[in-house]
C-alpha cells in the first residue's frame, strides 16, 4: 500500500491508553496523521467518559485491541484545516462523537444515517480507511475528516457540551425519529443516569410532558426539581405503575441492566413506542401479547447520523442544554472508571484535557 502524504508527516501526540484488559490507563505517546485536504485538526480541550469506554478498555465485548485510547465525546478548538474543508475554520469550537468514518456510499450513509453504515468506523479502537488504528479523545489533538466533525455553538460551555456528542444524540435521535417530540405528548424516561438526564432535558425543551421512571424513590427530587421532569414513577411500586397504565405516547429506556419490559409496555397508550437505547449484556424477555393488543412497538436506537448530530447540538445551543458533569484531571481517570462501575457520578465524568494532560506528559 502506498504511503499517503498524511502518513509521511505524522503529528506527535500524547494521551492515556489501556495496554491490556486490566483496563488501567497510563500515559502513551503516539502519532496522528498530518492534516489531509478534507481534514480538520483540533486541540482537544475536554473529553467525556462514556460507559462504552469502560467496556472497551476491559475488552468486555471482545472487540478491543491494545494499546487503546478511549474517548468519543471530544470537544476542542480548530488549529488547522485542509485545503478542501468548507464548513469549519481555525478557531471554531468543534466536536467528534462516536464515529470517525463510514463508507459514505451505502443506503444508510445516503440517508444521513452513517451510524448504521455496515462499515462505520468508531472513533476509538477500530481500523481507519488507511489501516491505522483509531485513537480516541483521551489525548491532546484530534484529526478527523470534516464530514465527521460538528460545529459546537459558541454559547455552550465545552465541558458540558462534550457528553452531548454521545449521550445527547443517543436520546435526541429516537425522540425525533419516532415522533415523540410533539408538544403535549407524554413521554417516559427510564433511568436517571448519563443518558436519562439529557433525555429529560431534550424532551422538555421539545414541549413534551416527561415522567421519569426509576427503581429508586430517592431520585424523585433530583428528577423533578433539578432536571425539570413533570412527574416521577417508582417502577417497583405496583400501585403507581397501575395508575399510570396506558398514559404514555412513548418511552425512552436508557437502562443497561437486565430489567422487565412488560411493566413498561403496560404504560404505553395504543400505538405507543418503547425505544431501547441502553445495551443489557443478556437478552431481555419480550412478551408479545401486550404488543398485539395495543399495536405497540419495541424498537432500538444508537447515537445518530452526522446531520442529526449537528441538529442536536444546535438545538442544545438554542435551548442552553448541557450535560450535568463532574470535571476531572486526566490522572484521575482510573479512579473515575472505578466510580463509573458503581454508577457513582452525576451524571457524566469529563476530563479536562487541556489543563491536565500536559502536566502528566
Amino acid at each position: 500500500m502506498a504511503v499517503s502524504p498524511e502518513q509521511e508527516h505524522p503529528t506527535k501526540a500524547f494521551g492515556w491508553a489501556a495496554r491490556d484488559s486490566s483496563g488501567v490507563l497510563s500515559p502513551f505517546k503516539f502519532s496522528r496523521r498530518a492534516t489531509g485536504e478534507n481534514d480538520v485538526t483540533f486541540k482537544v480541550l475536554y473529553c467525556g467518559i462514556c460507559h462504552t469506554d469502560l467496556h472497551m478498555v476491559k475488552n468486555e465485548w471482545g472487540l478491543s485491541t491494545y494499546p487503546l485510547i478511549p474517548g468519543h465525546e471530544i470537544v476542542g478548538v480548530v488549529t488547522e484545516v485542509g485545503s478542501k474543508v468548507e464548513k469549519l475554520k481555525v478557531g471554531d469550537h468543534v466536536g467528534v462523537g462516536y464515529m470517525i468514518g463510514a463508507c459514505q456510499s451505502c443506503d444508510s450513509c445516503s440517508n444521513n444515517a452513517e451510524n448504521y453504515c455496515p462499515e462505520m468506523i468508531p472513533t476509538s479502537g477500530a481500523k481507519y480507511h488507511d489501516g491505522t488504528t483509531t485513537y480516541g479523545g483521551y489525548s491532546d489533538i484530534m484529526v478527523a475528516n470534516e464530514h465527521f466533525v460538528v460545529r459546537v455553538p459558541d454559547n455552550l460551555p465545552l465541558h458540558g457540551a462534550a457528553p452531548l456528542l454521545c449521550a445527547g444524540v443517543t436520546t435526541y435521535s429516537p425522540l425525533r425519529y419516532f415522533g415523540l417530540d410533539k408538544p403535549g405528548m407524554h413521554v417516559g424516561v427510564v433511568g436517571v443516569g448519563g443518558l436519562g438526564h439529557v433525555a429529560v432535558k431534550f424532551a422538555k425543551a421539545m414541549g413534551v410532558k416527561v415522567t421519569v421512571i426509576s427503581t429508586s424513590p430517592n431520585k424523585k427530587a433530583e428528577a423533578i426539581e433539578n432536571l425539570g421532569a413533570d412527574s416521577f414513577l417508582v417502577s417497583r411500586d405496583d400501585g403507581q405503575m397501575k395508575a399510570a397504565m396506558g398514559t404514555m405516547d412513548g418511552i425512552i429506556d436508557t437502562v443497561s441492566a437486565v430489567h422487565p419490559l412488560l411493566p413498561l409496555i403496560g404504560l404505553l397508550k395504543n400505538n405507543g413506542k418503547l425505544v431501547l437505547v441502553g445495551a443489557p449484556e443478556k437478552p431481555l424477555e419480550l412478551p408479545v401479547f401486550p404488543l398485539l393488543m395495543g399495536r405497540k412497538i419495541v424498537a432500538g436506537s444508537v447515537v445518530g447520523g452526522m446531520k442529526e448530530t449537528q441538529e442536536m447540538i444546535d438545538f442544545a445551543g438554542k435551548h442552553n442544554i448541557t450535560a450535568n458533569v463532574e470535571v476531572i484531571p486526566v490522572d484521575y481517570v482510573n479512579i473515575a472508571m472505578e466510580r463509573l462501575i458503581k454508577t457513582d457520578v452525576r451524571y457524566r465524568f469529563v476530563i479536562d484535557i487541556a489543563n491536565t494532560l500536559k502536566s502528566s506528559s
